[in-house]
């Protein structure tokens, strides 16, 4: 239900929506290989140069890697939520960097990881003993399975970290996202706030799922409104296991004033509310849909709805995928779909974790010798890491939270981008840090394990 990529919020989307409104076939764990013998690709992705490409491999006795390959796992909830964003993302890379030659001449072998929701620790333990990273991925009860990770040294380069004990661990490598200690929305509460909708910020209400997961994130949006200048005034939860009628909800919702409504659910329950709203012709000035809604499904559901209520969502400053047209990279992945996976939709979910692949591969290209210490520390070092145009710069060595938000507003014929002032690009990057006062706990350290990064190897 709440965010996908690439956050904390993801982890209520999932716990709470059960499954998805697209589906498909698992594609499953067969490695993606050579599409011929004869393929040829470009071996640039976006701004990115000689991505991937030919070369002679030296002799490995790393775990993962063969003359020939270097084997990868995939960590997905696709067991539980229907959801392929992940395998399918894996199966266009790496089918497009084996046929331009792999890493300097090993194909990438994507091994997919279903932790079906709740299996997280079973198959980071399966990765341990086999794989020789994890990329591409990501599970929304990830911390399950970050003890064990740290414990084996398994480098993970994850499309989205969603759990407190998992953002920002060590070994992980974020292509870009959240920052352990920061509320991740910073820039965006603010221009909702301060500049869009300044009479707003004393109304705001939230509705959040009832569990656990949801409850420790209502807390974290509460402080983090009322650091920024906002305030609570009213908030409820709804089952997890879903509402028949949202008419009463709407209702409080009028009754309590709210000008602007923070969800923290499943869209197709936003969507429900939002027409019991519009039933009863009540709208707040803005409601935070999050990214899980951004996408077709979203705005299909809603449908009138979205006539009245204004719907908003922030990206993690990724470039929206209606920029096709005015984003060679986005164009390019586009493309490579079309190629390699036909018929799969490209997603947000899908956009994240091909910046996470291209940081997996850009790293693991500039080792005269492949070993998971040369690989990670390269990934670390990226100071302004664009995934060659598919988001903004972001500083891997940076403990700060990021300055750059992208927001994009679902209409009537779907999402576009919002009119929030961007001034670099498609993008906008002043956004203040909030840094979380209340104790929500820490992300994952190898010191916790008992081990550091001189292990690594």
């Amino acid at each position: 239900m709440r965010k996908a990529l690439i956050g904390a919020v993801t982890v209520a989307a999932v716990l709470l929506a059960g499954c998805s409104t697209r589906s498909g076939d698992d594609p499953g764990t067969d490695p993606a290989r050579r599409t011929s013998p004869a393929a040829e690709a470009s071996p640039d992705f976006g701004t990115l140069k000689n991505v991937c490409g030919p070369g002679t491999a030296r002799p490995s006795t790393v775990q993962g890697v063969t003359d020939d390959t270097i084997q990868v796992g995939v960590l997905s909830d696709i067991g539980f939520t229907k959801r392929s964003e992940f395998v399918d993302a894996a199966k266009v890379f790496t089918s497009w960097c084996n046929d331009a030659g792999g890493i300097n001449g090993r194909d990438l072998v994507p091994v997919t990881r279903d932790a079906k929701l709740t299996e997280v620790r079973q198959r980071v333990l399966e990765a341990c003993k086999a794989d020789f990273a994890l990329v591409g991925g990501g599970s929304a009860l990830d911390s399950l399975g970050v003890q064990d990770r740290l414990k084996c040294l398994l480098p993970n380069f994850p499309s989205q970290s969603s759990q407190i004990g998992a953002i920002g661990s060590d070994l992980q490598a974020l292509a870009s996202g959240p920052t352990a200690g920061y509320f991740q929305y910073a820039g965006y509460y603010s221009w909702l706030l301060k500049e869009k909708y300044p009479d707003s910020a004393q109304k705001v209400g939230m509705i959040a799922g009832d569990s656990p997961v949801t409850k420790v994130m209502a807390a974290q949006f509460k402080e983090a409104v009322a650091g920024l200048g906002g305030r609570i005034s009213y908030s409820d939860l709804y089952p997890a296991a879903g509402v028949s009628d949202w008419t009463p909800y709407a209702q409080s919702i009028k009754k309590s004033g709210v000008r602007g409504l923070v969800f923290l659910g499943d869209f197709a329950s936003l969507a429900k509310l939002e027409q019991a709203l519009t039933g009863i012709g009540y709208s707040p000035d803005w409601i935070d849909a999050n990214s899980n809604a951004y996408g077709p499904a979203f705005p299909q559901l809603a449908g009138a709805a979205l006539g009245k209520q204004h719907n908003y969502a922030e990206l993690f400053a990724t470039a929206p995928l209606e920029s096709a047209a005015d984003n060679p990279a986005v164009r390019q992945l586009t493309d490579l779909f079309e190629k390699y996976a036909p018929g799969r939709q490209v997603t947000y979910p899908a956009l994240r974790a091909f910046s996470a692949w291209l940081l997996f591969a850009t790293a693991a290209r500039d080792c005269a010798e492949i070993t998971r210490k040369c690989v990670y520390e390269n990934a670390m070092k990226n100071t302004g890491f664009t995934a060659g145009g598919l988001q903004a710069p972001f500083d891997l060595t940076s403990k700060q939270p990021p300055t750059c938000h992208s927001i994009v507003e679902a209409t009537a014929k779907g999402w576009q981008a919002a009119d929030f002032k961007p001034d670099q690009g498609a993008y906008r990057c002043d956004a203040p840090a909030y840094k979380y006062k209340g104790d929500y706990g820490a992300p994952a350290t190898l010191a916790g394990v008992g081990k550091s990064l001189s292990d690594l190897t």
